[in-house]
């Protein structure tokens, strides 16, 4: 059994995001304790100042344009607060977290998943009852 709960992005958090639409091989960057790869089609998001890219499908079935290069996370994430530090596989790469940090699923069933560190995912979401 598990501990997790839905959430939904607080409507004030919007990104910028730029489709990555070009003819390459995509890149390799080093983020969050690990090494992060993008592709064709994947969006580099600025979320206040936070940048990495989102692989194109997320992207899509999460996020909604709202304005020119503006954009809010319509789909609600399933979340929870992990005990122990430790690192999880994205589709991007390999995340690592600090115990009380959030382990953070766009689908239900705990895939698509990614860390957030807690006072972050506290600021950004909010739990749906």
């Amino acid at each position: 059994m598990t501990s997790r709960r839905k959430y939904r992005k607080r409507a004030t958090q919007m990104v910028h995001a730029i489709c990555l639409d070009l003819d390459f091989d995509g890149f390799a960057y080093r983020k969050w304790g690990g090494t992060q790869r993008c592709g064709k089609g994947d969006w580099l998001v600025d979320n206040d100042g936070d940048v990495y890219t989102v692989n194109a499908r997320t992207f899509a079935e999460t996020y909604r344009l709202v304005d020119d290069g503006t954009y809010e996370k319509v789909a609600p994430v399933w979340a929870e607060q992990a005990a122990t530090a430790g690192a999880v596989s994205t589709k991007e790469g390999r995340t690592n977290y600090d115990a009380g940090d959030y382990i953070v699923c766009n689908r239900e069933d705990g895939t698509d998943s990614y860390a957030v560190a807690r006072g972050k995912f506290e600021q950004m979401y909010e739990p749906v009852d």
